[in-house]
């Protein structure tokens, strides 16, 4: 029903109007850069690689009924599950790399892509939500610019989900201080555990209809430009370039690596780095 309305929809003259005046991309800045820095591309493999980590683990901590091990850290004393301490050691990773990727997003002015600056954003993304009902999906071009529709599913990622996962993982953690009385008042774990899951599954569902989308509207095409930082406004100079997808291929395998190293036998003697570990 979704597809034949959005169809109906773009058949009538109203439709055909509203698409033309909002054909989905919202107005960006003059100063706006163009193109995805190889930064970027490095960027975005290891917040894929620590989301994939930290959502595997996340999900073991919550059914997680016999641990195999536990670990006592040096600074905070408190014995927690080795699977535990691995999902709070990926949170860190996540963090600073989400910290270095603030930063470079603000000097270089890649912002521009990923923050509205217009109020056209709005409409332009609804347009942009029934180009995709319709199936008749237009050619993106990420190299140039972001459909409103994805800028707004960015600048949620980035500025609304990780910020809540943050705070509310802090506060769940063994970095908040029991002698913090008044702010756990004010911020029970309760709450923190009824915000952190939630967004996780945003991000679950995003990754997926994300992959989708890549996949979608021009594979090869969409990974030259996010891994292998090519791309012209012509979106289809890179059409028949494999380059980017045998980089993406590279880096699943690498994941892939990382998924089946995650054992205690391998995480235990990293632990024992940072503080004791004990066997259950």
């Amino acid at each position: 029903m979704a597809v034949f309305g959005s169809r109906y929809f773009f058949s009538t003259d109203f439709g055909a109007n509203f698409l033309e005046r909002y054909d989905g991309h919202s107005t960006l800045p003059e100063s706006a850069p163009v193109g995805i820095p190889v930064w970027l591309s490095w960027q975005h493999f290891f917040n894929v690689f620590f989301m994939v980590l930290i959502i595997r683990t996340g999900i073991q901590i919550r059914y997680e009924r016999k641990p195999s091990a536990y670990v006592t850290p040096k600074r905070f004393k408190k014995k927690i599950s080795l699977t535990l301490w691995f999902h709070l050691t990926l949170d860190i990773l996540w963090v600073v790399n989400g910290i270095v990727f603030i930063i470079l997003l603000f000097v270089t002015g890649h912002w521009m892509r990923i923050v509205p600056t217009s109020w056209d954003v709005f409409p332009n993304a609804l347009s942009a939500g029934l180009q995709y009902l319709t199936l008749d999906w237009p050619t993106e071009n990420g190299w140039v610019h972001y459909n409103a529709l994805q800028l707004l599913s960015y600048f949620a990622v980035v500025f609304i989900a990780a910020p809540l996962a943050i705070i509310s993982g802090f506060r769940m953690s063994s970095f908040w201080s029991k002698n913090w009385t008044k702010a756990s008042q004010l911020y029970p774990a309760s709450l923190a555990r009824k915000i952190h899951t939630p967004v996780m599954l945003f991000f679950v569902i995003f990754i997926v209809i994300h992959v989708v989308l890549v996949i979608g509207t021009g594979l090869l095409r969409n990974l030259n430009t996010m891994y292998a930082s090519q791309g012209d406004v012509d979106p289809t100079v890179y059409a028949d370039n494999w380059t980017g997808f045998f980089i993406f291929l590279g880096s699943l395998v690498v994941i892939a690596a990382a998924w089946i190293a995650a054992r205690p036998s391998l995480l235990a003697p990293v632990a024992r780095l940072f503080g004791k570990v004990t066997a259950r």
